[in-house]
């Protein structure tokens, strides 16, 4: 099977919405991404998520979104494997590990000295994916706090 992985561009939105929101289902999430918000966050003047495609016969099979990390007291630059995304009829051929060596070279191309990645407590075949890949498991900071930033102050 062949297969190229590069970045996303306008007219993979439809079809990478399509494979966030099947993501999310997997997860039993329910997605609130629509196609003009992914175009903001991944192709527009600030985008927030580095996508790469995995793309066979014109047509998209995963996808990987990458997240900035950073830790600016000792200059370090790292991202987050935010999402890894393969179609159902694709698993097991290739394809995830093609994006993750494709996002490690992305972070290394932009000066990362790190690239992370969660996976569900309960997913130890994603665990042994990563770790085949030669990721090691870390333990999490904390405690951490969040604030709401989307309504009004109290």
């Amino acid at each position: 099977m062949t297969f190229t992985i590069r970045p996303v561009d306008p007219a993979d939105i439809p079809a990478l919405h399509m494979m966030i929101c099947a993501l999310a289902a997997h997860h039993g999430d329910t997605p609130n991404i629509n196609p003009t918000h992914l175009r903001r966050d991944v192709l527009g003047t600030c985008p927030w998520y580095t996508v790469l495609v995995a793309e066979q016969d014109a047509a998209l099979i995963g996808y990987a979104a990458l997240l900035p990390l950073g830790q600016l007291q000792f200059g370090a630059r790292g991202m987050d494997m935010h999402h890894l995304f393969v179609r159902d009829h694709r698993r097991g051929q290739g394809v995830g590990a093609a994006l993750v060596s494709a996002s490690q070279a992305h972070c290394r191309k932009v000066g990362c000295t790190v690239l992370t990645v969660g996976t569900h407590p309960d997913n130890a075949k994603a665990a042994r994916f990563y770790e085949r890949r030669g990721f090691e498991p870390r333990s999490g900071p904390g405690p951490r706090f969040s604030i709401r930033l989307d309504q009004p102050p109290t």
